[in-house]
């Protein structure tokens, strides 16, 4: 099993320093690849202060300098914000850039907020379509010379300009939930993250399923890789392991509340939520995150991680976004380094 770290700038607090916030991400960055790790994932955000993250490709084009051997993936793209011409351009300059390291995730978003101000009008099955659309398009365009008559996108004869490094261009991941996505990712020869959000190791157990039902589909397709994005905390004693899962809970509440849509935003600030209002989340608590989520003492991440790893995954990503100081972040995942990857090796 291979492992990486997810992450963003996360500003919660109208005091933080942006460039203090992005100077601590690119540290953790420093800290993955010193420790190694395989890759780095960041996705794309907009008008979110939540996920700082206008343009994947920019930060990767920077962590690329600071690092020497890690993967550089987008974790995620959204599609229906790209156009396939652009998208395959970008990606083929990044993959240069950064000398042949690019994996390039797409999804097609999450949020609500973020469809309204980019996209007016488009709901998720849109999205879904939209992607489903983008993805061969971007893989005919590294081929060169494709013309496409589609149903959101049309255009004469292209070719990316320029073209990636890599052959075949980067590997391609597709976040996916449902089984048509699986099998989407699969017939069109893509990698799959999956990423469960609050059903624990019955979700994970059931999302493995899906995929492992997609590649029995397409027998004749060599089987693809399939990476795990998990909220993981490292805990250096059983009182820090209750204190994570608080500090958890109160990302997973502000996360619920993004998604939902439903309160005020200023300034890129969502209203913040009271402790009564967090204690009176009808799924979430500090409970249900120590079950759910990757939250323990290095031997039992180790015992969560193994299982997994028994399932099949074979990429583990150490999902750092909580809200916590940069400190405990740090500090997490340098025992994750120290203390859990080597029983992997």
């Amino acid at each position: 099993m291979k492992f990486s770290l997810f992450a963003h700038m996360e500003r919660i607090s109208p005091d933080q320093d942006q460039k203090q916030l992005y100077d601590e991400f690119i540290e953790l960055c420093k800290i993955a690849d010193r420790g190694g790790m395989h890759a780095i994932w960041t996705g794309e955000h907009h008008g979110m202060n939540f996920t700082i993250s206008p343009n994947p490709f920019l930060n990767l084009v920077d962590v690329a300098r600071h690092t020497e051997n890690v993967r550089l993936g987008t974790g995620t793209v959204i599609a229906p914000f790209w156009h396939p011409i652009r998208l395959a351009g970008e990606a083929a300059l990044t993959d240069i850039i950064t000398e042949g390291r690019l994996d390039l995730g797409i999804a097609r978003g999450a949020y609500s907020y973020e469809y309204e101000r980019m996209m007016p009008g488009m709901g998720a099955w849109e999205a879904g379509q939209r992607m489903r659309e983008l993805i061969p398009a971007v893989q005919s365009l590294w081929k060169g010379d494709y013309a496409q008559e589609g149903e959101f996108h049309s255009f004469p004869k292209t070719t990316s300009s320029p073209k990636p490094l890599q052959q075949d261009g980067p590997p391609i991941w597709v976040a996916a939930r449902d089984p048509n996505s699986h099998e989407f990712a699969v017939a069109n020869h893509c990698n799959v993250q999956v990423t469960p959000l609050w059903q624990g190791d019955g979700e994970i157990e059931s999302l493995m399923g899906r995929f492992t039902d997609a590649c029995a589909k397409f027998p004749d397709i060599p089987r693809p890789k399939i990476m795990l994005l998990q909220h993981t905390y490292v805990a250096d004693s059983a009182e820090d392991v209750k204190l994570a899962a608080e500090e958890l809970n109160r990302f997973y509440c502000y996360f619920g509340a993004w998604f939902k849509n439903e309160r005020e935003v200023e300034q890129g600030l969502i209203a913040p939520l009271s402790d009564e209002e967090i204690a009176a989340h009808p799924f979430y608590s500090p409970e249900a995150m120590e079950r759910d989520l990757v939250i323990a003492e290095p031997a039992g991440v180790i015992e969560r991680v193994k299982k997994y790893e028994a399932l099949g995954y074979d990429e583990y990503s150490f999902w750092i976004d909580s809200s916590m100081s940069f400190e405990r972040k740090k500090s997490s995942l340098e025992r994750f380094i120290n203390e859990v990857m080597p029983a992997f090796a």
